[in-house]
């Protein structure tokens, strides 16, 4: 991607994300995710009722008064993107490649962290782990996120999202946030899925294209694995041909719906064609309700 391209399309995705989240999204993804703890915040005048085991019995008898702990909740948490920029994600039939949907939900929830204090972190993979970006604050971490996500060129082949994974509970000292965004479109992660969750609030981003399941009949072409790079030639209107593409995605899909239950993930499924910030705003505002 061209320099001049390249620092459009970042500031095309901080404008499209701002509104969303200045408006809406921050106060979901607050509400959603609370921190890990419990601080100091001051001392108060004891009220009937109040549990007398937060009384401070040694400023209580300096004061002259019964005074009790006031404690607030640590808002500051760790966030890490896990962030899949395989070839897998170079398709897209509806005006945007999935790889470009990838990086604009990234650079959402990056934007929503940093506006509620959060430090924001990245791992990218493709057949391995490509790159790690240690958690900081502000605008211009997140703008140097949106940067890598959009120029990052893999140099590795496949998908290794159990090594992806694996790498991100390494990176989360303590427990925090994990989103992982990917098509999923791999297999064998479903134990470090389970570890991970465990210990951090973690939420799947699965992002999809309509079309990945259709193939139209125009005869024999050459297919390209964008994962192996192999090529091989197909009758695209071979009944065997569609059966396989059928099978392949059940396959795929009955693998992440049961590596899902197997964990304590969440799921928001974005494809293409959709608003995805919208999707996000919806997913936050459904999940805060039931809390």
């Amino acid at each position: 991607m061209l320099r001049e391209e390249l620092l459009k399309k970042i500031r095309h995705i901080e404008f499209a994300t701002r509104k969303v989240v200045d408006d809406v999204m921050t106060g979901q993804y607050r509400t959603h995710f609370r921190g890990q703890g419990m601080q100091f915040s001051e001392h108060r005048v004891y009220s009937p009722g109040d549990d007398v085991r937060h009384i401070d019995w040694k400023v209580s008898a300096r004061q002259r008064e019964p005074l009790i702990k006031k404690y607030e909740e640590e808002r500051e948490l760790t966030v890490l993107l896990v962030v899949d920029l395989s070839a897998s994600q170079d398709f897209g039939s509806q005006g945007r490649l999935k790889s470009e949907v990838v990086a604009e939900v990234a650079g959402m929830l990056a934007y929503a962290a940093v506006h509620t204090g959060d430090k924001v972190g990245a791992i990218f993979f493709a057949g391995e782990v490509e790159k790690t970006i240690a958690p900081k604050k502000g605008r211009k971490h997140v703008l140097r996120l949106v940067h890598e996500i959009l120029s990052f060129r893999p140099k590795t082949k496949g998908t290794d999202l159990k090594g992806a994974l694996t790498a991100a509970q390494q990176a989360m000292k303590q427990s925090g946030i994990v989103f992982v965004v990917s098509d999923f479109l791999t297999r064998g992660f479903h134990s470090e899925l389970q570890r991970i969750s465990k210990r951090n609030d973690v939420v799947c981003l699965r992002v999809s294209d309509p079309k990945e399941k259709q193939v139209p009949n125009v005869g024999f072409l050459p297919f390209q694995d964008p994962e192996t790079g192999r090529i091989q030639m197909v009758d695209t209107g071979s009944y065997s041909f569609k059966r396989w593409i059928e099978q392949m995605h059940r396959e795929q899909d009955l693998h992440f719906k049961e590596a899902m239950k197997g964990s304590k993930a969440e799921v928001l499924e974005i494809q293409t064609q959709e608003d995805y910030g919208e999707a996000l705003v919806r997913f936050f505002s459904s999940r805060s309700r039931r809390m």
